[in-house]
Order: structure tokens, then C-alpha cells, then sequence
């Protein structure tokens, strides 16, 4: 047995550590560890309610309109208030623009270079692989950049800028938008269904949308030239390289549910799915277990709403920041993939059916979701309704709780506010990053990532095991969002 620490991991902010046993030319098991401490759930403690929408959004760069959504739904909850059909169309649409945008980072920017790499040169697509994804100079890099900052636009119109948007509000968007912006919206939302057609797909969004089963997935990749598209593309090297069986996480699946309508249901589903089956999700039965975090835990687990944070950095037998959430005592994975499952979507039940979750059918699943989830934002920017409220205003009460619930790119998102005189008691929050990069909890079960780094091949004379690269980015880490 020898030990391998891999680590920092870079293209995004890196602080990310795995400690690797080795076996055999396999990994035997993994513990990951977040070493960055941050400190918000403290900053919030004794602030006013409404202080959270201007610190929330600071926990991170990348993902700083979830944290925004998150926290503007716990206060909503805590005052009683429900946003007008407008406010949930433009609040959608702005969140849904950030979290697209973080599955074209991570398909072109953070996951494909990785098959650049020299260990696969000797493979038939490595050349292709060279010209399209080599960071800064690649030929679809270069353009998925491009189409991104084109992209963020949309948030200028409708959140003034991005990151760290303040037009997030519990009763909604403070930003109204007139007839003539929703056209110029439109059709900057076209401009990027344009890219992710030509570029992304080489097909129109409805047929990949369509997709319902994997013979239906092979027959679509090879019924033109299977290069033609990066989702061709990635089909072709996830079969030559055997993604399908690399990096099997937990088997069961947590969404919040996406995008709330003024129905009452949701665009993309939420639930828990396991064994084939969805079962109703019970929020009441989460609990953040702190047994080998650097965090007191002399309580044992407990729900995020009476949950604290006080670091204890010499504790024995901690390993990282991060703590524990497990959903009924059992280890969950979150994510796009998750969603999907959620929603139904028969293309991603049926490819969990028979590879589970993977490295492959957790990039299939992103790349679904792009296609869906741009057909959604035409409808809801058609469903606005110029002149009608945006936002509806609302009092906050001295005491009282509240839980905002949702889905940033990388998966489900909760924050939990108890306000007591006027101030903010306590504030817990808890991210995708954190549920699948956790630590071992009481029981010694390791985390989503952990598990699903167990057995995989390590080649000989490997320092940054590319095996290991390719599951740790299947599931995007966040990591500035993991410990708070």
C-alpha cells in the first residue's frame, strides 16, 4: 500500500486536497480534504435580514447569483412573501444564465483539456482533442470563451452586473424590464443556442432534448461523423476510454428542484432517487455530521437550521473544513445529473440504469441540461409580462425562521436564517460542493467523492493520477462555497 496526496487542483481556485491509498495500481480509498476555512456563517450572526443578499453573494465568484437566489428565498420564507409571476420568470432566467454558464466553463475550460494530455497521445482523437481543447489556444475553447462573455451579458440588462448581483430580492426582481429589452433579451439568448448548435451539438436544441434512451444517444452520435459536435465529440472518447465505468458514486441522488413556476412546481424536479425509484424529498431529515471535520461537533449531527460552526483545528481525527450532510443518515450525490433524475428525463434514466453515476452520464447530464434549459429561458422571457410587478414588497419580523431550497449548476443549495430581535441568530448554509465532497461521518461511510474514487486505475509513475483528475472534475467542484 502507498500513498499518494494530490493536490492543490487547478482551473478554478485549487484549494482542493485528496489523500489516495494505493493498491494494486488502484485506489484503495480516498479522503478529501477542503482546507480553506471562510468564516460566513460567524460574518451574519448578529447582522440585520436583509444584510445576507449584500454578504451571500461574496462567497464565491462563479456561482454568486445561487447563493443570491438562496438567500433571498430563506428570507422570503421567513417574512411570509411569494413573488409576482414576472419576479419568477426574470429571477429564473437570471439564475438559470449563471448556471449555463458554469456547465460551458466546465465542459471546455475545466474537463476536456484534461484528454489533451500526453498519456493519451497514442489514442486515434488525441490530435482532434489538441485542436479543439488545449486551454487558452484551443479552436472550441477559444470560441466557448467568447460565447460566454457574450452570454453574461444578459445580466447586465437584467442584475446591473455579474458576479455578486444585488437586484435579487425575496419579493422578487428589483430590476423591471420594459417590451423593447425582452426582444434585445431574446435574442442574445438565440446568439448562444447558436453557438451550442453549430459549435456544441452541431444539431438543433430539440433534437438533443429529444434524446430519450442510449440506443437512441449511440444512434445520434453515429448517424453522421461521430467527431462532428463536442458532444459527439466527448461520446467518442468516453467509449475509447471507458468513462462509463469510472468514478460509480453512492447510487442515490438529492435535487431541491429548479427554477420554481407560478404554479407551484418546479421546471426541473426535486425528490431523491435511488434503485430507479423518486421518492418525495423530507428537508427535516437532513444533518450535517461533523465527526472528522475541524469543527466542534459535541452535539453529534445536526440539522443545518440548529446547526453551528466553531472551528477546533487540533481536533484528532479531522481531516478537512468540510462537514458531513447526509439525507436520513445516507450519503447522497447532487448535481445535474441529479436534476435529471429528478425531472424524469428518460435519456439520464436510462443511462444511470445501466452505468449508474459516472463520469460519463454525470457529463451527459450537464450537457442535457444546456440544451433544456435554454429552450426554458426562451418561455420564460416570452411569459414576461411588461407593465405587470416584478417584485412584491415585504416586512421581515423580529423573530423567526425560514429555509431558501434550490439548485446552483453543481447541484442542491440550502440556506437556513433564524432571526431573533430584529438580528440575525444564525445562519447555516450548506452546498452542492459540501453533500459531494464531504467527509467520513460517524459510521466511517466516506463522502460521494471519496466512494466514487475507490477502484480507480492508477498507472505506474503517476504523480496526478489522470483517472483521478477525471472523476474529481466530473463533479465540478466549488470549493470557496464547501466551508463557511
Amino acid at each position: 500500500m502507498t500513498r499518494l496526496l494530490v493536490g492543490p487542483f487547478n482551473r478554478v481556485e485549487g484549494d482542493l486536497e485528496v489523500t489516495l491509498d494505493i493498491a494494486d495500481g488502484r485506489v484503495a480509498s480516498a479522503h478529501v480534504n477542503a482546507p480553506m476555512y471562510r468564516g460566513f456563517e460567524q460574518i451574519l450572526r448578529g447582522r440585520e435580514p436583509h444584510d445576507a443578499l449584500v454578504y451571500v453573494p461574496r462567497i464565491c465568484g462563479i456561482c454568486s447569483v445561487s447563493q443570491s437566489v438562496a438567500a433571498a428565498r430563506a428570507l422570503a420564507a421567513l417574512g411570509g412573501i411569494t413573488m409576482p409571476a414576472n419576479g419568477q420568470h426574470v429571477t429564473n432566467v437570471i439564475l438559470a444564465t449563471e448556471n449555463l454558464a458554469d456547465h460551458l466553463t466546465h465542459f471546455y475550460l475545466f474537463f476536456m483539456p484534461d484528454f489533451v494530455r500526453p498519456v493519451y497521445a497514442d489514442r486515434p482523437w488525441h490530435a482532434e482533442a489538441v485542436r479543439r481543447f488545449t486551454p487558452q489556444t484551443g479552436e472550441q475553447v477559444r470560441a466557448a470563451i467568447a460565447a460566454r462573455q457574450r452570454w453574461f451579458t444578459l445580466l447586465g440588462t437584467l442584475a446591473g452586473k455579474w458576479p455578486h448581483t444585488q437586484s435579487i430580492d425575496p419579493g422578487g426582481s428589483t430590476r423591471a424590464i420594459d417590451a423593447a429589452e425582452r426582444v434585445r433579451l431574446l435574442a442574445r439568448v438565440r446568439e448562444f443556442r447558436r453557438f451550442l448548435e453549430t459549435r456544441a451539438y452541431a444539431a438543433p436544441l430539440e433534437q438533443v432534448a429529444a434524446l430519450d434512451s442510449e440506443a437512441a444517444l449511440d444512434a445520434w452520435h453515429h448517424g453522421t461523423d461521430p467527431l462532428a459536435g463536442d458532444l459527439r465529440f466527448f461520446l467518442t472518447v468516453a467509449r475509447d476510454a471507458e468513462l462509463a465505468a469510472l468514478g460509480a458514486g453512492p447510487g442515490r441522488f438529492l435535487s431541491y428542484g429548479a427554477y420554481p413556476q407560478p404554479d407551484g412546481g418546479s421546471a426541473l424536479g426535486a425528490g431523491v432517487w435511488h434503485a430507479g425509484a423518486l421518492s418525495p424529498l423530507d428537508p427535516a431529515a437532513i444533518r450535517e455530521d461533523a465527526t472528522h471535520a475541524w469543527l466542534r461537533d459535541a452535539d453529534g449531527p445536526q440539522h443545518p437550521r440548529s446547526g453551528v460552526t466553531l472551528p477546533e483545528p487540533d481536533k484528532a481525527g479531522a481531516y478537512t473544513w468540510n462537514k458531513a450532510p447526509r439525507l436520513a443518515g445516507e450519503v447522497v450525490e447532487t448535481g445535474a445529473i441529479a436534476r435529471q433524475l429528478a425531472s424524469g428525463d428518460p435519456l439520464i434514466v436510462d443511462l444511470v440504469g445501466r452505468h449508474g453515476g459516472t463520469v460519463y452520464t454525470r457529463v451527459v447530464a450537464r450537457l442535457l441540461e444546456l440544451a433544456r434549459v435554454v429552450l426554458m429561458m426562451e418561455d420564460w422571457l416570452r411569459a414576461v409580462r411588461p407593465g405587470e410587478p416584478f417584485c412584491t414588497p415585504g416586512r421581515l419580523p423580529d423573530e423567526g425562521s425560514g429555509a431558501g431550497l434550490g439548485e446552483a449548476a453543481r447541484g442542491s443549495l440550502g440556506h437556513w436564517v433564524s432571526v431573533r430581535d430584529g438580528r440575525i441568530a444564525n445562519y447555516q448554509i450548506v452546498a452542492p460542493t459540501t453533500w459531494n465532497f464531504s467527509p467520513r461521518d460517524a459510521a466511517g461511510r466516506p463522502g460521494a467523492l471519496e466512494a466514487a474514487l475507490e477502484g480507480a486505475p492508477v498507472r505506474e509513475g503517476e504523480t496526478t493520477p489522470v483517472a483521478v483528475q477525471h472523476i474529481v472534475r466530473s463533479f465540478d467542484p466549488c470549493m470557496v462555497c464547501t466551508v463557511h
